[in-house]
């Protein structure tokens, strides 16, 4: 499977409670269940009025579906093609 990041534009994404992070993981949860295809979450990030999230699957459109099932903005979707840290480059998560 690829990796792809996904921007999402949530006005406020910042205030989110942990009990509205947890909603948010539930309603994400049954969408991935819904696609019945190789899907997988890897983790999010809350920045601003952004949440940028990491998910592998086999392309975009996959990634754009799991958004539209679960109502979630995708203002980006793209697959990443490196990754690197402070020890430098390394794969790409498996």
């Amino acid at each position: 499977m690829k990796t792809f990041v996904i921007e999402r534009e949530i006005p406020g994404a910042h205030n989110l409670t942990d009990e509205e992070l947890r909603g948010i993981t539930s309603t994400s949860n049954d969408a991935v269940a819904s696609l019945e295809k190789p899907y997988t979450w890897l983790h999010s990030y809350v920045a601003g009025d952004k949440v940028y999230c990491f998910h592998q699957a086999e392309n975009a459109e996959i990634v754009r579906e799991h958004s539209r099932r679960g109502n979630f903005p995708a203002n980006l979707v793209d697959e990443v093609s490196s990754v690197f840290d402070s020890t430098g480059p390394r794969g790409l998560p498996a």
